[in-house]
């Protein structure tokens, strides 16, 4: 029925101003099209970096748990270092859950979708998760901290450099430990430039500006001459 508004506004009050000139709509529309393909390959591009992330950090992870157990015959500090290392996921995990200002997936026109699922770091504080793999003496320095993952690895260097004078690991093995965390934190810094740089807001309206430039402003195009 709407539909029918503008048809009885043009043809039966004779409005003719309200006409679009095919070569406006074509203009508008080549527009629109670039931007909207190039909103698609930036997405595409964020998801893609997102998902190598997070295989490269599931794979070092595996790697990490074989080289903690067998570099050095200690099953307490081979637990600690492992156990550690869990702690460090699950608060880089809590950090790229944390609601940003620009972030849309708690506005009200999306609260219909939230019933369909549920984000368990929401849900649960991070103390109750860490609690189940740091010691307490770790657990009370990490929570006061603010960057917590960056802190918990810290740790595991630590412990590592401990173990090294110690006599109780190779300066071999110690290196290689060593590029292990460094390779952590190239990837928890790509997780962080995901998750603190926005797709830039002025892209996404653009479009609205096309359409609303056209529809509202019909005589302006009349007088360029389209």
């Amino acid at each position: 029925m709407l539909g029918l508004i503008p048809v009885i506004l043009y043809e039966v009050l004779g409005f003719k101003w309200l006409d679009i000139p095919w070569a406006i709509i074509g203009l508008v529309g080549t527009s629109a099209a670039f931007i909207v393909g190039f909103t698609n390959t930036q997405t595409y591009r964020r998801t893609d970096e997102g998902q190598q992330m997070w295989t490269s950090i599931f794979s070092q992870s595996r790697a990490w748990g074989l080289i903690s157990r067998d570099f050095f015959n200690n099953p307490e500090k081979s637990k600690l270092l492992i156990y550690r290392h869990i702690a460090w996921l699950t608060a880089l995990r809590y950090q790229l859950r944390e609601e940003r200002i620009w972030e849309s997936v708690s506005k009200k026109h999306n609260a219909e979708y939230q019933q369909y699922y549920t984000v368990p770091e929401w849900k649960t504080p991070l103390e109750s998760e860490l609690i189940n793999y740091l010691q307490d003496d770790d657990l009370k320095y990490i929570i006061n901290t603010n960057n917590k993952a960056t802190q918990i690895m810290a740790l595991q260097s630590v412990t590592i450099k401990q173990l090294y004078e110690q006599g109780k690991i190779a300066v071999l093995q110690f290196v290689e430990m060593e590029r292990a965390i460094r390779d952590f934190y190239t990837q928890q810094a790509k997780a962080e430039q995901i998750k603190n740089s926005p797709y830039p807001r002025q892209y996404a309206i653009i479009n609205t500006f096309f359409c609303l430039a056209v529809l509202h402003h019909p005589p302006f195009w009349h007088a360029q001459g389209f």
